[in-house]
């Protein structure tokens, strides 16, 4: 509505700024999340972390938020949230552990860990593509600040560590539905792929069609509200995006440091990725460019896609992650932009 008083012609397109492409790899990947969750192997999952634990909340957190990085410089990282949120959630209501903090650094470890390689979230790949990097230079480039990145995440983990015990509940034997977590699983991976290739429809077209027959419920259960959430953040994004593109392609014509700056500054706006894509035309240096939009993915909670996955999923409040994101954002990016100078 605001937009709209500025940009009276913003409701007669505003259709036409919604990344129809993106919203079907979201909903194939809510889809196929939720058929994962329903198979039963979050909980058990769930149990071995608690187990592995060894009672310290500290270390069950810790564990989350590696497997999450990990996890996501491979899958990308909104795609992780929509598979570990829910263990985050499960896991919480089992030990008793502050889900809001949990699930806000595990969101943190997914923006982090997805910056080190070129497939690892929509900025990476936007960059990869336009300045025709090697995966080789891109990750050995990247490597260094994301150990930084995650040297400061456990750092908070341990520093907003409550140091009580895990609780464990008392739970019954869990059954998996091995057809509908092998079907989840093919399809994920069939997402992931058809997402990468600029195939979302065939990839939500054949997750419908394939869980439609073996399971439904994981359809039924979709998030509608989600999706037009969405749908309102492309729009709202985009007419941002136009509106402040003149101004930041003037912002980048210093060095490298305003570049960081820029894109870590800028996302915080209109999220990192229609960041990136209003900086590319300027061709800035490729390296504080990745840089600061990855860190900009941290801080408020527009900042990237992921969050807002993220919050939807499991609840948190916008105040408990801002609790925990913007300190760990400021930390990181005043320890980046040191270890960038040098």
């Amino acid at each position: 509505m605001v937009l709209s008083l500025v940009d009276p012609s913003l409701p007669g397109r505003s259709l036409r700024l919604v990344d129809y492409e993106s919203l079907a790899a979201i909903i194939s990947l809510l889809v196929v999340s939720r058929g994962i969750e329903l198979s039963g192997i979050f909980s058990r999952a769930a149990l071995r972390l608690i187990n592995l634990s060894k009672g310290s909340e500290w270390r069950l957190v810790a564990l989350l938020t590696l497997t999450t990085a990990v996890s996501s410089a491979f899958i990308m990282n909104d795609t992780a949230m929509f598979i570990f949120v829910p263990l985050v959630v499960m896991i919480s209501r089992i030990t008793g552990i502050r889900m809001g903090r949990a699930v806000t650094l595990t969101a943190i470890a997914a923006n982090a860990g997805s910056a080190l390689t070129p497939i690892g979230n929509p900025q990476n790949i936007i960059i990869w593509r336009t300045y025709k990097i090697s995966i080789h230079t891109f990750v050995l480039s990247m490597l260094p600040y994301i150990i930084v990145w995650m040297g400061i995440l456990l750092l908070f983990v341990r520093l907003t560590d409550s140091g009580k015990h895990v609780r464990v509940f008392a739970v019954p034997r869990i059954r998996i539905n091995r057809l509908l977590l092998a079907a989840s699983v093919g399809l994920l991976m069939v997402d992931v792929a058809s997402i990468q290739l600029g195939h979302a429809f065939v990839g939500l077209a054949l997750t419908l069609a394939v869980l439609s027959l073996i399971g439904r419920e994981a359809i039924l259960s979709i998030d509608i509200a989600l999706i037009a959430i969405f749908a309102l953040i492309f729009i709202d994004f985009g007419e941002i995006s136009i509106l402040v593109a003149s101004l930041s392609h003037a912002l980048i014509r210093g060095n490298s440091l305003v570049v960081l700056l820029v894109g870590a500054g800028l996302s915080q706006a209109t999220s990192n990725v229609p960041a990136t894509v209003m900086l590319l035309p300027a061709r800035p240096p490729w390296i504080p460019l990745t840089l600061g939009v990855n860190l900009g993915g941290n801080g408020v909670i527009i900042g990237s896609l992921a969050n807002f996955i993220a919050l939807r999923i499991s609840g948190t409040g916008m105040r408990e992650f801002h609790r925990y994101s913007l300190p760990y954002f400021l930390a990181a990016l005043v320890v980046t932009l040191l270890f960038f100078v040098m």
